[in-house]
């Protein structure tokens, strides 16, 4: 593994750290995450609801706020489909929730993976248009490029309003409301301060601009919502979704994960208890990333996602529990059919595509719902974008995963002649494409991402994000770094290096395949971490070593304890 440290010049670093008051830690990381003067500093380490910008800004949104203003003055009839991940289910129990604080009824229909296939299909809109015909269809993190389904919603009388952040090379809809800021070729940039933000930010934003048309009207239910309420739907969504955790999608999750730790969403309750995610305790971005999202996602991958909506809007705690254990079965199978899978893609990758910079695999026996995690754990391990495909019949349909520094959406744009769909992000995207087709987008695949990220593309690189002297390992950085979360996309969690480190003590593994390790620093203050699946890698004694380390807070006995998370070591440098 390569070590990377580009730093800022030291003079910037001291004088930007003395003119913002904060450590020089602190500014070479401010500095790193682009963050270059004292008021962006200050915004950055203390955001506050306050710095929204107006909703109206964003194009189209005050039209769709409009039109759900008229749907609740007329007592319309309203059906809300979004897609089965954890963005789409989040978006959709927002969305359902204002709608119904203000009286009305909203349907609520999530895509079936088997039946429907992905985002607003022709037996998805038939299956939510069985029991009536409604006078408004809303469409989340779907529908973007969906002209057809549009049109025959259209002619039915029906209007359509779609909320989505999926980028596409497609012309967009040019009927119905469509709130997108990838969309519609926007030579001013108008919408670039909301190009990062996913489906849940954006209905956040619609619901925003609905309560202002409202309040306007001095409509008593828009004054008594508190819309901050709401931000726990907003935080799952977006730190599940992989979008960059800076600008308002940074105010949104932080205050977000705030309303989690506290919540008394009986749902969302369940779900942490089942989870085990302890409410009172900090809770950060890999608590959603690793626990509560993929609960959440386990329905709609083998079974039906509405039952995740279900649980996010109930109020029936008894409910709650029932369905709570429910996506935690669908949970554990999920577990157990994506670990088969992993080990055969990883077969896949040694025996035939080891040395291709991007990584296609396909197999008739995989289940599409489950790929998209192992596309993403094959894409960690062999640090190459990978794509992963199960079987759909006619066509191979899955998911893609990326690295740092490769645009999925620009390196599909250049393969998708070979493709029968494809839509997402630069770090995640969904596809699907004839079998016969296969050898022909692998190719292609490989070719794009070599073109787009260079031939060093496989060698693991490590961010060191500031150098320490252990003397610097303290309660006061881990309050500093507090103040940087959360960490995620476009801010991630940093790793200090720390040099010269001498262990005197062999470490003691535990469990077989970790260990625990402790040594001194100068002053004779002992330090202790751990170094998770590193038993193999033991490090040396007596001699003086590198360590690339990340710094968390281990919650023991009612105790928080200072904890290194040994990330990387080597020979100490002379």
């Amino acid at each position: 593994m390569r070590w990377i440290y580009s730093p800022s010049p030291a003079d910037q670093i001291a004088a930007f750290g003395k003119i913002a008051g904060v450590s020089p830690v602190l500014a070479e990381l401010l500095l790193s995450a682009g963050v270059t003067d004292p008021a962006s500093a200050a915004e950055f380490l203390q955001p506050s609801l306050a710095a929204l910008r107006d909703p109206f800004l964003l194009r189209n949104l005050e039209a769709g706020a409009d039109r759900l203003r008229t749907a609740i003055a007329r007592r319309e009839s309203v059906v809300v489909l979004g897609d089965y991940d954890v963005d789409g289910v989040s978006s959709t129990a927002l969305l359902v929730t204002i709608l119904r604080r203000f009286g009305l009824d909203p349907k609520f229909v999530v895509p079936r993976r088997s039946a429907d296939g992905y985002g607003l299909s022709r037996s998805a809109i038939d299956r939510a248009l069985e029991a009536e015909r409604p006078a408004l269809f809303v469409a989340l993190d779907c529908g973007t490029n969906s002209h057809e389904e549009v049109a025959y919603l259209r002619g039915l009388g029906i209007d359509v309003l779609v909320v989505d952040h999926h980028r596409s090379k497609e012309i967009p809809l040019v009927e119905g409301i469509l709130i997108n800021p990838h969309v519609a070729a926007d030579e001013t940039g108008a919408d670039a301060a909301w190009r990062n933000l996913c489906t849940v930010g954006l209905v956040f934003k619609l619901v925003h601009g609905l309560l202002k048309l409202l309040r306007a009207e001095n409509n008593p239910v828009a004054f008594r919502i508190k819309l901050r309420d709401q931000l726990d739907l907003v935080a799952l969504g977006t730190i599940a979704d992989l979008v960059p955790l800076m600008g308002e999608n940074r105010l949104l999750a932080r205050q977000g994960l705030r309303i989690i730790e506290g919540s008394e969403r009986p749902g969302l309750r369940a779900l942490m208890e089942i989870a085990g995610v302890r409410p009172g305790q900090t809770i950060k971005p890999s608590d959603i990333s690793f626990r509560l999202g993929p609960r959440i996602n386990a329905s709609g991958r083998l079974a039906d996602a509405s039952l995740s909506v279900e649980l996010l809007l109930s109020e029936d705690r008894t409910f709650c529990a029932r369905t709570a254990q429910q996506l935690e079965v669908f949970n554990r199978e999920r577990q157990d059919i994506e670990r088969g899978i992993t080990e055969e893609a990883e077969r896949m990758i040694e025996s035939h595509y080891a040395q291709s910079p991007g990584i296609v695999l396909f197999s008739e026996d995989w289940h599409p719902g489950v790929v998209g995690i192992v596309a993403g754990r094959v894409t960690r391990k062999y640090n190459r974008p990978c794509v992963v495909l199960g079987n759909e019949g006619d066509l191979a349909k899955g998911s893609g995963r990326s690295v740092d520094g490769v645009n999925l959406v620009e390196v599909l744009a250049t393969c998708s002649k070979s493709l029968t769909s494809w839509g997402g992000h630069p770090m995640a995207v969904g596809i699907s494409l004839p079998k016969t087709r296969l050898d022909e987008f692998r190719g292609r695949f490989a070719e794009a991402v070599l073109a787009h990220a260079g031939g060093d593309i496989a060698e693991a690189k490590l961010k060191i994000a500031v150098w320490l002297r252990a003397e610097q390992i303290s309660d006061g950085l881990m309050g500093e770094l507090e103040a940087m979360q959360p960490f995620g996309q476009s801010n991630p969690e940093p790793v200090f290096g720390v040099r010269d480190v001498v262990l005197r003590q062999r470490p003691v593994t535990f469990k077989d395949i970790h260990f625990r390790f402790s040594f001194d620093d100068t002053q004779g203050r002992r330090l202790h971490g751990v170094a998770w699946k590193m038993a193999h890698r033991m490090p040396p004694l007596g001699v003086p070593l590198d360590f690339a380390v990340e710094l968390a807070w281990n919650h023991f006995n009612d105790r928080k304890l200072l904890q290194l998370e040994l990330v990387d070591w080597r020979m100490a440098e002379v």
